[in-house]
This record gives C-alpha cells, structure tokens and sequence, in this order.
C-alpha cells in the first residue's frame, strides 16, 4: 500500500431549518473529506487551530494517510468557499506516526505564508512553510523545513494576539512539566525565547529523589482564549494527578470510592494572562506569581471545586455580555458513568452552574458561543446514555455522539432547549460517531460564523474521516 491519503467528498444537505429573518431559513451542509483518516484526526480543543481562511479559501490540515504499518502522517487540503468546492488532500512534510498527538495544527504568517506544525508530543516537532502565500501546493516540495520553535513541544496551540504578533500556547515536555507560551513578532519563524513558564503545578517535583508514594505528580490539561484586543490571554484549566506508578493508594476517589484513575480531570482553574507585561491574575485581579504551583492553584484560582466529578477535557471558554470568562465543561455526575454538559459563569458575586444537557462520555468536545442578540449557543455531541468504549479500538477511546445537536439559552444560560439536530449517525454513517468540534478562524482570528470542523470514525472498521460543516442561508 502507498503512502499517499485517497481523496473522497460526499455532500450530505441536512433540511433547512427557519430563522427569524424574513423568509430566510438555513441550510446546513456538511462535506466529507480525507479518506485513510487517524485517531483524533482533527483534534480536540487543546491542539488548534488546524484550519485558518484566506481570500475564501479555507486551508486546513489533518493526521491522514494511514499505512499498512497503521502510522498516519500529515496532509493538507484547501476548501474554496467562492466554487464550495475542495481541493485534492497533499502530503505535507512530516513524520509518520501511532503517536495521535503529532496531528498538525496551520496559521498564517503576516504575509500570508502558512505554517505547518505536527509530531509534537514531548518533541520540537516538524515546522513547514509553504514556498508560495495562501498556497498548500500540490505535493511536499511546495513546502520549506524550518527550524525548531522550540526544543520540546506538546499540545501546541497559535493565536493571533497584540495586533501582528502570534502567540504559541504549549505543555513544555510530559504530563507532570509546566505550560508555557512563546511569542512571535510575525507568526513565522522567530520566536521569543526563553518561554513564559506559567503553570507547573508540582514546580519540578518529579525530578526529586523522593519516593514514588511520596511524590507530587499534579499535572494540569489547559484551553485558552485570548480576548477581543489581543492582549491578554484568559486560560482555563484542570488538575490530573499522574500516578505513573499506580500505586492504588493515590487512585482512590472518596466519590465513587474506586482506586482506578478513571482518566478524570479535576476542578476548573482560572488565570488571565497579560501578553504585555507577562503578569498573571487571578479572577479577583489578584496578581500571582509564576509558575503556579497546585498549592497556588487551589487557594487563588479554583472557581469550581468539582468536589471529585471529573473530565477528559479542559473546559471551552467564551466571553461573555459581561465581558467574564464562561465556559462549557463535561464532568461526571453520581457515578463515573454519567456526565453532564455544564454552563458555567459568574453571576451576582458568584460562580454558578447550569446543566445543559446530559453527555455520554468525558471526551466529548463540544462548542459553545456567545451571538449578537446576547443569546447563548452550544454544538453538542449527543447519544442516548453512556457510551462504554471498553473493548473496542482506540478510535472510540476518546468518546463522540451519534448525533451533533444545537442547543440555545434566552436567558443568559439559566435554561437551555435543544434548537435542532445537525448531524445524527444513520444511513451511510449507521454506526459512526463524531468529535472534536471545531470553529473555523481567517488569519487576523477572527471565527468565521457558520463554518466548523470536527471527525467521525467507525470503529469496527477503524475508519475515520474529516467534515466541514457550513451554515448557509437560503430563500424559502
């Protein structure tokens, strides 16, 4: 078998959902792409952006081209907006790998050139420009090796931050390590170093002589979001206790009274960085000193103590009418096979919780958004009840619903009723399930209303591929 990613579009139109604009309605339609697609293929809300638009043209990238070695490597493709039309899928650059954490993510420089990153996990990575501005080319050699951002790299994520700067939001090496960012005058090939250290929650710990039982393992899992003039960066994040020993007496859970790890994240933690100064703040406007440590963390930036219910993810985050943080976060509930989707934001002096909707599993990752009438809106993945993954391949090791669904609140997140159903899996897609939702970005930053990426996989068959889903309106 070639090392080469096949090309594959079908066009699924959903029906045509009213609005309340004239005669309006919207058509959502969703198109598939990437055959020989890999596990997290576009991934999760800590890895991003992996699409950025230029002139109608979205430019996106993902872990494809699976070998008979079951090892998927980087591909591109471009999606042209103007002719709804795609491009072929083009190799880029880069390492093959089992390793789903090297998936890619794309921006654009300040002249346009995209920049490829992918193969980071602990790694410096692969860094590729491409030879020509707004251009994936047509095969590798249309696309330049750069040197190394940084010497070790996990979880990688840019964002255009203090005008034409870029801003790249990292885990320095493995689990127990520190999160940091780095800073680039034009988003290309310079970055500022040495990076801003911002949280180690053990603060080196882990390189001690003590003993294992002894040990602090505290790591965290992280989502920003920098805010609406560039210069601050509002991160969220959550507590993982790393045993990687499994000693059973640091895995018990006074909820659920179990000495299994569950993969559960705990609590939710709130800092607000400002790119300027590199100050820290808590909510409060507390400044803190850096790197947090778990025991900073806890008495100066917990807003949620999940009293033991626990996540896959870190939360996504939103700004909200009040100019405050929110956010959408999955936890478990009475016992560590329910989960519920959770608004979560600071109203009359304190942080409140509303239930949105049940989840299915810990890794579900979903969107929320604020709209201009002030309403409240979340892309939710949804199934009826839990979904047990054990046994099954790695592909649905990491969650997903059977059906995407849109879900509104009027009333500043007190409520919430389901608007419509996107997607469900029937049809050509009877058992599949789909993730990682994710908005579409141009190259100032700026979301793109309508359009969103996410993945579906079929287990049994260990397949997945890639969707663009686009709003468009339509005359009735």
């Amino acid at each position: 078998m070639k090392n080469v990613s096949l090309f594959y579009l079908a066009i699924i139109v959903l029906p045509q959902f009213a609005c309340s604009q004239g005669n309006e309605g919207i058509s959502v339609k969703i198109e598939e792409f990437g055959d020989n697609g890999y596990h997290k293929m576009i991934y999760d809300r800590r890895q991003r952006p992996q699409a950025v638009v230029i002139k109608e043209k979205v430019h996106i990238v993902y872990n494809g081209g699976v070998n008979e070695r079951g090892a998927a490597k980087p591909y591109a493709i471009t999606y042209d907006l103007t002719t709804n039309s795609f491009s072929q899928s083009v190799s880029i650059p880069g390492k093959f790998s089992k390793d789903h954490h090297y998936g890619p993510i794309i921006w654009a420089d300040n002249d346009d050139y995209l920049h490829v990153l992918s193969g980071c996990h602990r790694t410096p990575g692969t860094h590729v420009m491409s030879k020509n501005p707004g251009n994936i080319g047509k095969s590798e050699e249309d696309w330049s090796v750069e040197g190394e951002i940084a010497s070790s790299i996990s979880y990688p994520s840019v964002s255009r931050v203090l005008n034409h700067k870029r801003a790249m939001y990292y885990r320095v090496y493995e689990h127990r390590s520190s999160w940091s960012y780095l800073i680039s005058e034009d988003g290309s090939t310079d970055w500022e170093k040495p990076p801003f250290d911002l949280v180690d929650l053990n603060e080196g710990d882990e390189l001690t002589s003590k003993p294992h039982a002894e040990m602090d393992e505290a790591s965290s899992y992280h989502r920003y979001l920098p805010d609406k003039d560039g210069k601050s960066l509002h991160v969220a994040f959550a507590y993982y206790d790393d045993n990687k020993e499994s000693l059973p007496e640091k895995f018990v859970n006074p909820r659920y009274g179990t000495k299994k790890n569950l993969g559960f994240k705990f609590n939710l933690y709130y800092v607000k960085v400002n790119l300027e100064t590199h100050e820290v703040y808590n909510f409060e406007g507390e400044q803190l000193r850096t790197p947090i440590n778990l025991e900073l963390a806890n008495e100066k930036c917990k807003i949620w103590d999940t009293d033991w219910r626990g996540s896959g993810l870190p939360p996504e985050i939103i700004i909200d009418q009040n100019d405050n943080p929110s956010f959408l976060h999955v936890t478990s509930e009475e016992t560590p096979e329910e989960f519920n989707y959770h608004y979560v934001r600071f109203e009359e002096n304190e942080w409140k919780k509303t239930v949105i909707a049940p989840a299915c599993h810990k890794w579900n990752n979903s969107f929320l958004k604020t709209n201009e009438d002030g309403t409240l809106t979340a892309l939710l993945l949804m199934d009826d009840g839990f979904f047990d993954h054990k046994g099954l391949s790695k592909y649905s090791s990491h969650g997903g619903g059977t059906r995407i669904e849109e879900w509104v609140s009027s009333d500043n997140g007190h409520s919430w009723d389901k608007h419509k159903t996107l997607l469900t899996a029937e049809g050509k897609y009877e058992g599949w399930r789909f993730n990682n939702i994710q908005p579409i970005k141009n190259k100032e930053g700026k979301v793109e209303e309508g359009l969103f990426l996410f993945y579906g996989y079929k287990d049994e068959n260990k397949e997945a591929k890639a969707f663009l889903m686009q709003n468009q309106p339509v005359n009735n």
